[in-house]
């Protein structure tokens, strides 16, 4: 079984993929993922980033992790974890994560590739193949039903 990370545009539409085993750690693919989109642009020199906000659930807070997005240029949007015996002191922090955005690609995932979420393959190359067609497929239909 595999366990797939995936970024995505504000609108829910997926940008990269990352496949981990079911027992591995999600949070240590933020960087992979973050490396694999790249901005194309007719300017030489290196690819320039396109993402300056990195939105993520509770399961991805850490002082390391918060430290890499800001030395990137990203601003994370984390909220942090909170331990029932730390009391709140000072001013509440509040930060919406717009998880929605991230459940919907899952949704589509889950409606239209069944494949993926039963888990029918063995092997990492296989479902990482599978969940790019379905990212390829995802993007094909935005353009063409937008465009």
């Amino acid at each position: 079984m595999f366990l797939s990370t995936h970024l995505t545009v504000g609108g829910g539409m997926p940008l990269a993929n990352c496949t981990t085993p079911a027992n591995g750690n999600e949070r240590e693919q933020v960087i992979p993922l973050l490396d694999k989109v790249k901005l194309k642009t007719l300017k030489r020199g290196r690819p320039r980033k396109l993402i300056k906000v990195l939105a993520a659930d509770k399961g991805y807070d850490s002082k390391q992790k918060r430290a890499d997005l800001r030395k990137r240029g990203i601003r994370p949007q984390i909220p942090k974890r909170v331990w029932k015996t730390k009391k709140n002191r000072g001013r509440p922090i509040k930060i919406s994560v717009p998880r929605f955005q991230q459940e919907r690609c899952f949704a589509w995932y889950q409606r239209k590739y069944r494949r993926l979420v039963v888990g029918w393959e063995r092997q990492k190359v296989y479902f990482d193949a599978f969940i790019d067609l379905a990212t390829i497929h995802i993007w094909i239909n935005k353009i063409l039903l937008v465009g």
